[in-house]
């Protein structure tokens, strides 16, 4: 959990290096409010609150909330990933012996890894948006952050008709925790296609 918040705290400062709220901003709450308004209609909007509750001051444009979103799923995608690279290094170390179970696992490792550097390539890239190429990158980011979700389904659904000791519930839990975060950060995203990188209404 402590690495986990270390790697968390490391990327929210490479990705808001400078605090631009306005005290104008902290009078009226409106990075606050940009947060909650832009949660309340996504997929797991209680999920989606409680990940961004430490970006209210910080997220200041949708763009930075999208930005926000990717940062918390790129995070727990590692996590995850570093979760089921431990667990395979123990199971072939003679841990298990089921071979198709060992085979979900090993899978389930390159496809969180594949999740991972979608989410890393998303990230960087919503961190150079620019007016000339906005719907080119926008395309981008949706088509990579659709790409890491699908595979952690497929990362999941590895699982469904294998039996063995391994411990599916909480690789489950897991991984629809993750999905479901990731989820809404393709929500935030697809929310910025009719605004420009500045945060305003893109014109036409």
């Amino acid at each position: 959990m402590a690495l986990h918040l270390l790697l968390l705290s490391i990327l929210i400062t490479l990705v808001f290096p400078y605090s631009t709220t306005t005290t104008a901003a902290h009078n009226t709450g409106t990075p606050q409010n940009l947060v909650r308004s832009s949660c309340i209609h996504a997929n797991y909007p209680d999920l989606c609150l409680r990940t961004l509750t430490s970006f209210m001051g910080q997220a200041n444009t949708p763009n930075d909330v999208a930005k926000a979103a990717v940062t918390v799923s790129l995070a727990r995608a590692q996590k995850v990933s570093d979760y089921l690279k431990d667990l395979s290094k123990k199971r072939n170390g003679g841990g298990g012996s089921n071979k198709r179970e060992n085979g979900a696992l090993t899978d389930c490792v390159e496809e969180m890894t594949d999740s991972v550097e979608q989410l890393k390539k998303t990230l960087s890239e919503l961190q150079h948006l620019r007016s000339r190429t906005f719907r080119w990158q926008l395309s981008n980011v949706q088509t990579w952050v659709s790409a890491a979700l699908t595979y952690e389904d497929t990362c999941l659904d590895g699982f469904k008709t294998v039996d063995g000791d391994i411990n599916k519930d909480e690789i489950k839990k897991k991984i629809n925790n993750l999905a479901r975060i990731t989820s809404n950060a393709l929500y935030l995203i697809n929310r910025l296609d009719d605004q420009s990188p500045n945060g305003r209404k893109h014109d036409p």
